[in-house]
Formats: C-alpha cells, sequence, structure tokens
C-alpha cells in the first residue's frame, strides 16, 4: 500500500480526507482525539514543503442537508491552535452537506479533485463507506493514505497475520445487519467470539449453526438492558486468558449505571489481560475510559465498523480505491 512516505509532495496541492467525525458541545469540540492523530500527517505535508493542503472531512449524518450546527468551524478554530501560525491549509465545509457525497457521486467527487494534484487518505475510520471523497477521489488523483491510516493498518496486521492464539473476539452493541455478516467472516480467523449487547438477542435466531461454533452467547438481565454478571465474568476469563483479543461493542446501555456491570467488567479484563488487546469504536472507547481501562490497552482504534471490516475482510473500499487508483496500478 502506498503511504505518505512513498509520494512526493514538495510544491503539490494535497487534498487530505480526515477523519474528523467529532462530538461538539456549546460550539465547540468536545474530543480532540481524531484531530490530535490527524497531525503527524498534516506536520509532514508542512515539513515536505506541500504548496497547500485542502483538508476534507465530515460531521455526524446531515443527510445531504446544511445543518448549522455540524459546521465545520469549530474543527478549524482548534486545528488552527495547533498548527503553526500562517500554515498554508483550510478546511472545507462538512463533505456531507452534499448529497453526493454518501451517494458515491463522480461528479461531486470532481469538484473535490478540482482543488488538488495528491490526494491523501488518512481517515481510517471512514474508509469502510462507498462515499465520493473516499472510493472516487483514488480514480482522480494520484493517491496515498496518511500516516495515522498506515498506523492503524500496522497494529491491526498484529490480528490479521500470526496473532498469539487464542484469538477471541468481543463483540457487543446493536446494528446487526452490519455486524452480522462480520462476525460469520471473522469466525474464519479468530479462535472464539465473544457476544454480548442487544446482539445477544438477536444472533442466535438469525445466523446459521455453521456461523455459531465459535460464537458464545452472553445471557441477557431479565430487562434485556445487560448481560449477566455470570456471562460477563466469564467473558472476563476467557479475555484474560487469550494471546490476543479485540473489543467492539459495548455489552449493555453502559451510560445507565443499573446497566453498566458488564460493560465494565469487560473493560477492567482487557485492561488486565497479558495478551496482545485492541478496541475500537466510539462507545467502546468511551466505555474503557469510563472505567479507566485504557492504560493496560495495547492499542485504540479511532475506527469500529472499519476496524471489524478490515480484521474480516484484509481490506476496506478505501484501500482498494487506492490500491486500484490514477498511477498506481
Amino acid at each position: 500500500m502506498r503511504t505518505l512516505k512513498d509520494i512526493e509532495v514538495e510544491g503539490k496541492l494535497i487534498l487530505l480526507r480526515t477523519d474528523y467525525d467529532v462530538p461538539l458541545q456549546a460550539g465547540k469540540v468536545a474530543d480532540d482525539t481524531r484531530i490530535k492523530a490527524s497531525l503527524p500527517t498534516i506536520t509532514t505535508l508542512l515539513e515536505r514543503q506541500a504548496k497547500n493542503i485542502t483538508i476534507l472531512c465530515h460531521l455526524d449524518r446531515p443527510e445531504g442537508k446544511v445543518v448549522e450546527s455540524l459546521r465545520v468551524q469549530p474543527v478549524a478554530e482548534l486545528l488552527k491552535t495547533l498548527l503553526p501560525e500562517g500554515a498554508p491549509l483550510s478546511l472545507e465545509e462538512n463533505l456531507r452537506f452534499n448529497p453526493g457525497e454518501e451517494a458515491n457521486s463522480l461528479e461531486f467527487a470532481k469538484q473535490l479533485a478540482a482543488k488538488g494534484e495528491l490526494f491523501i487518505n488518512d481517515a481510517f475510520a471512514a474508509s469502510h463507506r462507498l462515499h465520493a471523497s473516499i472510493v472516487n477521489l483514488p480514480k482522480l488523483l494520484p493517491s496515498a493514505i496518511g500516516l495515522q491510516f498506515a498506523k492503524e493498518l500496522l497494529a491491526l496486521s498484529r490480528i490479521r497475520q500470526n496473532p498469539i492464539r487464542p484469538l477471541v473476539a468481543v463483540i457487543g452493541g446493536t446494528k446487526l445487519e452490519t455486524k452480522l455478516p462480520l462476525i460469520e467472516k471473522l469466525t474464519e480467523i479468530v479462535d472464539e467470539i465473544l457476544v454480548g449487547g442487544k446482539l445477544a438477542q438477536e444472533i442466535s435466531h438469525t445466523s446459521s449453526p455453521e456461523a455459531l461454533v465459535k460464537v458464545t452467547v452472553a445471557k441477557l438481565t431479565p430487562d434485556g438492558k445487560d448481560i449477566t454478571e455470570d456471562s460477563a465474568t466469564a467473558f472476563a476469563q476467557k479475555i484474560e486468558k487469550a494471546g490476543t483479543v479485540f473489543w467492539n461493542g459495548p455489552m449493555g446501555v453502559f451510560e445507565e449505571a443499573e446497566h453498566s456491570q458488564g460493560t465494565r467488567i469487560i473493560a477492567q479484563a482487557l485492561n488486565r489481560a497479558p495478551g496482545y488487546t485492541l478496541i475500537g469504536g466510539g462507545d467502546t472507547e468511551a466505555a474503557a475510559t469510563k472505567y479507566n481501562a485504557e492504560s493496560g490497552i495495547d492499542y485504540i482504534s479511532l475506527g469500529g465498523g472499519a476496524m471489524l471490516q478490515y480484521l474480516a475482510e484484509g481490506t476496506l473500499v478505501g484501500l482498494a480505491a487506492i490500491e486500484k487508483g490514477k498511477d498506481n496500478g
């Protein structure tokens, strides 16, 4: 995969796709993790004398309409404080204000491409989406992945390529329609999948018996909003014996104290586990933070859906687009 390190950027107009889908509160960025993660790529472009950097990003799901509360201005203001004064850089408005982004419009991609000479995709967390800025821009401009994207792939390769076994996946949350096919695919590489959250309620009667051979489904509390303490403890024991373990999706409605037990036990087990541990997804990361479980986790991915997709399939549509793109084979 061609990375930023492999291309000449001096004197070039750069289109940089970042993942700035960050929470906003009172017109300010509430969590700057994703913005700071993009700084190594931006700094490298500046140091290597890129003529100008135009950043492309999205915020939330405005569904092709202009939503005033989802403008990128708070992100631009924060970014300005993190970069040298006068850096040749600008931030385009929320891509998803234009229906062409999510419709994967080639015409919209051409409008974006007209602003650059090279395209760098550093938006790992959005690269499982068939969106114009992800899969059509590489058809129009020479392209590469950014440093954060490359960092994600390196961390995930420890799971895809010769992991220390047993390899255990912990999957919770909802989104059955997207996670179920991935769970079935993941059974090809993992030794066991531990399923909690709303998925546990639905997976048993929607999956084929073959797909469930490696799947252990948690028992839910009577109200269905958490997994039982016995299930959580059993999962924790498997996590602590794993050579490699990754987690995506909470075990219940952990934002509510009375339904937080399962997620807390899992988060703390990941923190203690001696094996290689990796987590991803906004809710999962929030849970790890809430239960002070981040320090012992080896890698926190910026993507949840993209992480699962890459682990299951070994690629993402955004990666494939660059591999097949302009001047890249």
